[in-house]
């Protein structure tokens, strides 16, 4: 025992590490990075600070997550704010107990998707943003004597202002810029100018308008500038894209898309109707119907004009010459005879009074004998009748429906007086007429793909489990970070504690001496003071190891 204390002969010791300060880890980082962070890694400082780079990782990853999570999603409140109205706004939203973010790049006030009508109440209450004066609050701020040619462009500027603030209130436009071009109105040119209007949008993320929502915008522009046609107003998006179509949209393309519309609101028609009549027979989901409609959308205007044969007498206008050979008509000197009024007529029973005017011409073909010559001239009035026809369009040309029935699962497939049946009850739902060509089709077939009550929406759709996920991944985040992270920690911290308290008995005890060891009484003090000793003396424990293992070599040779 008294050999461990010095290196025996033979025997190399590690060599002591030069003067001056040690190697760093990353001295051949460049060379070896994996070998330097081996190194580092391998450094006492580092391995007993460990367990808290450790834990600071895991509480930076929860907190990302917890970001993540938690954080609700932004809505652009306004773009393009000046700095005073950025800090005003901010300013009012803070006293609000509003939270708000601005991106410092695009002057874009930002705030969480359900306190943006809040945000958007509030800043209008006080006026805010103030930079620029809204639409014809401009027209105020003129001074007396301005020009004629100032005034037309600040009412001009003003139009454009409350044109673009009209458009931004459609869904998906979140900013817009209107430019008129009103050339002005002179009497020494013959050919005036037409005014014309451009319009830039800039939309949503991941939005764009509709062609209805474009001829809305075109119409609505066009509307407000006296003189200016549909034709000239131009939309172009934030993306440079144009969104007029050439010719303008009220034109052709317009007309064929109201078309397309009235035909498409007449088969959703009849398919509701199929739907309310087959789902109490068959089932939600058990049937599938296509309705095609062949719309009329023609107007038709004619006109006709009728005359009968037979015509009423208008008017006659004539004259007619007795013959000179009859009566001589009364003559002579007026007298006393002359003045006497004539009889009394006598009426007889079967006669009728003869008209007045000229003689009626004899039965037989045989002229009056007392006409000699006749001339008459007559107007007839015929039979006229003028008839408007005015069809409305919209009337149904053909009509074509499908209708596909799931056949019952396991079951019998449905007979043909079912499908019959069902047949009859389509045709009814429709308004089913042969004189059209109209077709109705019912079969019984099996569907392919998921059943319906496979096909319903899936649960991880609903409403609640966004929320539900939000908070569950925050407790999980929460347990991690518990028994991942701080149980470890406490764990090694207690048997740090432990080892420290060891240490100090360990110190606060004597050591042992070669003499105690010789001393020992029985096996089992033998064996503590051993262990005792091995443990205040590693390195002379293991040279006497050494000695050993050399001097029984020796002695077996």
């Amino acid at each position: 025992m008294a050999n461990a204390l010095t290196p025996t002969q033979g025997e190399v010791l590690p060599a002591a590490p030069a003067s001056g300060s040690p190697a760093s880890p990353f001295a051949d980082i460049g060379r070896d990075p994996r070998g330097a962070l081996t190194r580092l890694w391998s450094q006492p400082a580092v391995k007993k600070s460990a367990p808290l780079i450790g834990l600071m990782g895991l509480l930076g990853a929860a907190a990302l997550a917890w970001t993540m999570v938690a954080t609700p999603s932004q809505k652009i409140l306004f773009s393009a704010m000046s700095d005073a109205d950025k800090a005003a706004a901010t300013e009012a939203l803070s006293q609000a107990k509003i939270d708000s973010h601005i991106d410092n790049a695009t002057g874009t006030l930002t705030v969480a998707e359900d306190d943006y009508y809040k945000a958007r109440m509030l800043l209008a209450a006080q006026n805010l943003p103030k930079a620029t004066p809204g639409g014809y609050a401009i027209l105020d701020q003129l001074p007396m004597g301005v020009s004629r040619a100032v005034e037309g462009e600040r009412l001009r500027q003003a139009r454009e202002t409350e044109l673009a603030k009209s458009i931004q209130e459609i869904e998906g436009v979140i900013e817009a810029r209107v430019h008129l071009a009103m050339p002005e109105n002179t009497v020494f040119v013959r050919d005036n100018a037409a005014p014309s209007a451009s319009v830039i949008v800039r939309l949503a993320a991941n939005q764009s308008l509709s062609d209805a929502q474009v001829r809305s915008i075109i119409n609505l522009v066009a509307s407000s500038v006296p003189g200016m046609k549909p034709d000239a107003v131009t939309i172009v998006d934030g993306a440079g894209s144009l969104l007029t179509k050439p010719g303008g949209s009220a034109g052709a393309a317009g007309a064929g898309d109201e078309r397309i519309d009235f035909q498409r609101r007449v088969e959703a028609k009849y398919r509701e109707q199929l739907t309310q009549l087959l789902t109490p027979l068959v089932g939600a989901g058990n049937f599938s119907a296509e309705v095609q409609a062949e719309v009329n959308l023609d107007e038709t205007q004619a006109t006709r004009e009728a005359y009968g044969k037979e015509g009423a007498l208008r008017a006659e206008q004539g004259n007619w010459v007795a013959d000179k050979n009859g009566d001589a008509p009364a003559g002579g000197i007026p007298g006393t005879l002359s003045n006497t009024p004539p009889p009394a007529a006598q009426v007889k029973a079967g006669t009728a009074a003869a008209p007045a005017g000229p003689p009626t011409p004899v039965p037989g073909g045989k002229a009056d004998p007392a006409k000699q010559s006749d001339q008459f001239s007559r107007a007839y009035e015929l039979d006229k009748e003028v008839s408007v026809t005015r069809a409305v369009p919209g009337s149904l040309k053909r009509l074509s429906v499908a209708v596909v029935l799931r056949e019952p699962e396991g079951g019998k497939p449905r007979n043909p007086q079912e499908i019959a049946q069902l047949n009859d009850l389509v045709r009814a739902a429709v308004g089913y007429d042969a004189s059209r060509n109209d077709q109705v089709t019912v079969i019984s077939r099996k569907f392919a793909g998921a059943s319906a009550d496979e096909a319903k929406s899936p649960w991880y759709d609903a409403g609640w489990f966004p929320v539900l996920a939000r908070n569950l991944t925050a407790l999980v985040i929460a347990l991690l970070v518990i028994f991942v992270g701080l149980k470890p920690v406490l764990k090694m911290l207690g048997k740090r504690r432990e080892a420290s308290a060891e240490g100090e008995q360990v110190i606060a005890r004597p050591p042992v001496s070669v003499e105690a060891l010789e001393n020992a009484q029985g096996y089992e003090d033998k064996v503590k003071l051993v262990r005792d000793f091995t443990r205040d003396n590693p390195a002379r424990a293991a040279l006497a190891v050494k000695d050993m293992i050399r001097s029984d070599g020796k002695a077996a040779a």
